[in-house]
Parts: C-alpha cells; sequence; structure tokens
C-alpha cells in the first residue's frame, strides 16, 4: 500500500526581485541583536489614567499626618549616610498591595519594577523586598494613629455614624504547621540541642573568617534558640488555659500543653471550615452605615467572650464616643459584655442563648444585672430581631472580604505584634476604599 503524498507547496513569488546570476552584492538587512542594552524614556505620569486607583492612594496618603514615621528616619540633613525611601512612597505601596490582593513583600517588589500602577507609586525610588517587609512591621503605634486618622475624617464627613456597629471576630491560619506543637519534655529536649548547635557555630567562626553561609548558619542557630526559648516561655499560660477548660468539663482531665517551635504565639483554633489548625483571633468592628472599620484587636485566644469590652474602650478611644447600637455574635455578647456597654449608653443586640430546661427566655437569671435582664426581654420581640438581622450583612461582609481579597486568607508573619500590623494595613486598605466609594470628591 503507498504512503499518501502531501500535495506539492505553490512557490511563493519573491517580495524582491532576486539577484542576477553574475550580480555578487551581498543583500543589506537588520537582524535581531538582544546583547545592547537599551535606554528606553518613560513617562510616569503618562503611566496611569486620570482617577486610576493609584492615584487616589496617593491623595489619600498626602492627606495623612506621617510625622510619626519621618520622626524614625536617621538620615539628616549635615549627617553622613544614605537618604531613606519618603514613608509615603512605602505606605501608598503598601495600602494599594493590600487593596490589589498582595501580601507578599517579594511579589510588590517584583511589581515595582513590572506593573505601571506600582512604578507610578514608586516615582523612580529604589525599594526592594527586605525594605518593604521591614517597613511593613516596623510601625506598629504610627499604624495605629494612621487608622485612627482615617476613622476621624470619615467621622468628621458624616460617613461614619456609629449609629450601628457590629463587632466580630475570625480566625486566620498562622504561618505555622500542627507538626511544629511540641510537648514541654520535647521542648526542652529542642533547647538543648538548640544551645549546642549556637555554640557550635559560634566556635566555627572562632577559628577564622567567616563566610557568608557560615555566618547565616549562625543566625539561623540563633533564631531557632531564640524560637525554643519563646514557647518555653509561653507554656504556663497555654498549661493554665487547659486547666481552665478543664474545670468547666469536670469528667476530663487537663490536656497537656502543646507549643509551636515555628510561631510560639499561634495557637490550635476550631476553624470556619470545622478543621483544628494554628490560627489567630482577628476582632473587627464595622460602622453599619459606611462599612468602615472602626476598632481591630488580635488575640490567640479561641472564643471572642473577652473582646467586647476592650473593643468598646477602644471605639470610644478612636472616635471619641461610643457606637448607639452595637450588633454582637452568640459568643461576644457576654453578661459583662452587655452590663458594660448599657452602662455607657449603648443598645446591645446579641442572640439569648437556649439554656438546658429553659423554655422562657425572657426570664430573668439569678445573676443577671438590670441590663441583662431588659436586654432579655429586648431580643423577644420582632423588632429587636429585624435590627439583629442586620449584624452578617456588616460584619460577615468584613470578614469575607479580608478573607479573600485583602491578604488575610493565612498570615505570613509570626508574632502577634506582627499579626496585629497585618492587621491595622487591612483595616486602613478597606477605610481608603470605603472612601474611594462612597465620597470620591475627598480624593480629588
Amino acid at each position: 500500500m503507498s504512503e499518501p503524498t502531501s500535495p506539492p507547496l505553490p512557490e511563493l513569488s519573491p517580495l524582491t526581485p532576486a539577484p542576477e546570476a553574475d550580480d555578487e552584492t551581498m543583500p543589506r538587512y537588520e537582524t535581531a541583536n538582544r546583547t545592547q542594552i537599551e535606554l528606553t524614556p518613560t513617562d510616569l505620569e503618562a503611566l496611569l489614567p486620570p482617577g486610576h486607583a493609584a492615584r487616589l492612594v496617593w491623595r489619600f496618603v498626602e492627606g495623612l499626618n506621617l510625622s510619626a514615621f519621618y520622626a524614625t528616619i536617621k538620615a539628616r540633613e549635615g549627617r553622613a549616610g544614605r537618604p531613606a525611601i519618603d514613608p509615603q512612597i512605602l505606605i501608598a505601596l503598601w495600602l494599594y498591595a493590600t487593596i490589589d490582593g498582595v501580601g507578599s513583600a517579594r511579589e510588590v517588589d517584583r511589581l515595582c519594577y513590572s506593573h505601571d500602577a506600582y512604578r507610578w507609586i514608586r516615582g523612580g525610588v529604589s525599594v526592594n523586598y527586605h525594605t518593604l517587609s521591614d517597613f511593613r512591621m516596623q510601625h506598629q503605634t504610627a499604624l495605629d494613629g494612621l487608622l485612627t486618622q482615617s476613622i476621624t475624617a470619615l467621622l468628621h464627613r458624616g460617613i461614619i455614624t456609629l449609629a450601628r456597629v457590629a463587632h466580630d471576630g475570625t480566625k486566620v491560619r498562622a504561618s505555622a504547621g500542627v507538626g511544629s506543637f511540641r510537648r514541654p519534655a520535647t521542648l526542652r529536649e529542642c533547647l538543648r540541642r538548640a544551645e549546642q548547635q549556637v555554640v557550635r557555630t559560634q566556635r566555627q567562626g572562632e577559628a577564622g573568617p567567616r563566610s557568608r553561609r557560615e555566618a547565616a548558619h549562625q543566625r539561623a542557630a540563633e533564631e531557632r534558640l531564640a524560637r525554643v526559648q519563646e514557647a518555653l516561655a509561653e507554656l504556663p499560660a497555654v498549661e493554665a488555659a487547659k486547666a481552665r477548660t478543664a474545670s468547666k468539663r469536670k469528667d476530663r482531665r487537663p490536656a497537656e500543653a502543646r507549643v509551636s517551635t515555628t510561631d510560639p504565639q499561634a495557637r490550635v483554633m476550631k476553624l470556619a471550615d470545622n478543621g483544628f489548625r494554628p490560627a489567630y483571633n482577628v476582632q473587627f468592628a464595622t460602622d453599619g452605615d459606611s462599612t468602615a472599620v472602626v476598632g481591630v484587636a488580635v488575640t490567640n485566644v479561641g472564643t471572642d467572650a473577652a473582646e467586647a469590652v476592650p473593643m468598646l474602650a477602644q471605639i470610644q478611644r478612636r472616635c471619641g464616643r461610643a457606637p448607639t447600637t452595637l450588633l454582637m455574635d452568640r459568643g461576644v455578647g457576654t453578661n459583662e459584655a452587655i452590663t458594660e456597654a448599657t452602662a455607657q449608653g449603648v443598645t446591645v443586640y446579641a442572640p439569648v442563648p437556649r439554656a438546658r430546661g429553659v423554655t422562657d427566655l425572657t426570664a430573668r437569671c439569678p445573676h443577671d444585672s438590670d441590663a441583662v435582664a431588659a436586654w432579655r426581654v429586648r431580643m423577644a420581640t420582632e423588632p429587636a430581631h429585624a435590627i439583629y438581622r442586620q449584624r452578617g450583612a456588616i460584619a460577615e461582609r468584613t470578614n469575607g472580604d479580608v478573607h479573600t481579597h485583602r491578604t488575610l486568607d493565612r498570615f505570613r508573619v509570626r508574632g502577634l505584634p506582627k499579626v496585629l500590623c497585618c492587621a491595622l494595613w487591612v483595616a486602613l486598605a478597606l477605610n481608603l476604599m470605603r472612601a474611594m466609594e462612597i465620597v470620591p470628591h475627598l480624593m480629588t
């Protein structure tokens, strides 16, 4: 059987006439030269159209009081040293990155040289991931002040009303694995090995000049020792929490305490998917009219029972007054929180827990205060149910937004101070977004 043959290709007529047979001249043409260096002129101001989000972010940052950030700059006029990067640039980069859903310093570094919006914000100033990462975590007090400034601006313009505030917590995965948790005996053994490793690396350094790799090994050994020591320091608090849990369950013995050697301040918590993994508990208080964040906190406790009173005090500190109405979830609305909020003139709406054998939820319990007794009666009415149903649209929107779009799907840093800084950046970005959506004239 003969193989099929393809038809011959048609002859293409040349675009230029072929040289004569007796023409011995060589053709001239340009070919690629990828080894040459090109200097491409760029008009940074023309990269973004008017009204671009990066321009709005920059205008927002220009309106903030950044004196706390400038006070930390060591480079001064008349002194030696390289000039520091303008804090306005770093703040705008992180705010735009948070809005964009980017939480990695290395990724922000890459975008600063490949994405027009980040290039425009950078404005020709050289940045690197190490500077970005350090800046993000080193200004907790100043970040807290920026959040208060954003809230004050929205309050002054009547955007935040505090007529209805929803408070809720959400669990965020920590930068640690379940396998990093160790019992006390194992932690002491880890401490012994870590100390030996530090001594070994120090002796190697005494033998002569160290290479960069040897210096990195010594730093890693010292950091490992510091984490193990911190884990041992966290043991008493974990053991006390286990004892309190066991006292509520009289038929169980206290479980043996375990602490992570990767992130000693992280705790195993029950997450939204009913799984148990290392996490932090991030608390947000959201204004109902503007959906702006008026309070943020981070704890390593799995329950929200003790967070309402501190959050109420934080709202008063930032806003100058308490909210008119406070919507709380079942775990947050404790008797203590309801009593304290009522004493400050706040009307609380929270579901009444159903006790075993109790059919009348409006009945006053023996240890109820007058505020708690009034709350029980109030929550039995239909208007109270209608008001409380708004909590999900306010609080859960914030929780869903930060998990899905604003980098809080999982923390990439370790320790409560750094985790709180991440939460503050997210809260500040959310308030910036609300200002851009509700009153765009503020940014122009």
